[in-house]
């Protein structure tokens, strides 16, 4: 009988594309997804995932080059934010077709954040689209949503890896993927795209901002694990890659899957 899980989804920009590598892994070794909350691209791929589109965005992103992902950025010309995060949006559903969340049949949440209210939304039903876009509109990097009289921005911010929505999940394995963590893997299935003592270098606004929201979520993210005890944790080294480097893909899926085999081998004796 197959066992069923519910995932946790990190945020974690180009990182989180190892997210595809870990459903990849988890469906191989033939345990059903029945739950699945994320934030920002954690929400992004659990999103995709959970409409049944997941292998034509990965077949895409596997193909993606430096230029290509900035021909996708749309440059904000007000004050809000350096990139508006319109055209991404609006191609990913072009070449995916929207839908609405409550049609699933997976149960699936996007998070994002009321920052005027300072609480969380949670997306359990209504456009994909709109829910991935709102969950992943990284603050000062693209524009905020404005939706049903809130203004809404990355799920990070209150809640980087939310565990909480799927913790009433019924289920036998909670699995929380965090693509933010300190962890480092020694040997031949990990090799960092830049070291500690690299960060400092050539440190731009951006840079030095992203840094600090990173910081910021890494100490809520240690709270939320320690608060609500995943079954399993998979941890993916934050060194692994840029926050922008999205023409990785094929890097972080191998490495999401080389660290889901690790993991569920030691915690599940496969």
């Amino acid at each position: 009988m197959k066992k069923s899980v519910a995932l946790a989804l990190s945020c974690g920009g180009a990182r989180g594309y190892a997210h595809i590598g870990v459903i990849e892994v988890l469906e191989e070794l033939g345990f059903e997804i029945k739950s699945i909350a994320g934030s920002s691209m954690g929400a992004v791929v659990g999103g995709i995932y959970a409409a049944n589109k997941l292998n034509k965005y990965t077949e895409w992103v596997r193909t993606l080059k430096k230029l290509d992902v900035w021909r996708l950025l749309d440059l904000s010309f007000n004050k809000k934010a350096v990139f508006k995060g319109d055209k991404i949006i609006n191609f990913l559903e072009e070449l995916l077709g929207d839908c609405n969340i409550e049609d699933f049949e997976k149960d699936f949440t996007a998070v994002a954040v009321d920052i005027i209210n300072q609480k969380e939304v949670w997306f359990k039903e209504g456009s994909l689209f709109t829910a991935l876009r709102a969950s992943s509109s990284i603050p000062g990097i693209f524009t905020p949503v404005y939706y049903h009289n809130k203004i809404l921005a990355d799920g990070g911010i209150l809640n980087p890896l939310p565990i909480a929505p799927v913790l009433n999940a019924n289920v036998d394995i909670v699995i929380a993927v965090n693509v933010n963590s300190d962890v480092n893997y020694q040997n031949e299935n990990f090799k960092s795209n830049f070291t500690q003592e690299q960060l400092p270098e050539n440190l731009s606004v951006i840079d030095i901002m992203m840094q600090s929201i990173i910081t910021m979520q890494t100490k809520i993210t240690q709270f939320h694990l320690a608060t609500y005890s995943p079954d399993i944790i998979i941890e993916i080294p934050r060194t692994s890659c840029g926050l922008f480097d999205f023409h990785l893909a094929n890097e972080m899926i191998e490495l999401g899957k080389n660290v889901t085999y690790k993991v569920l081998k030691e915690n599940l004796s496969l």
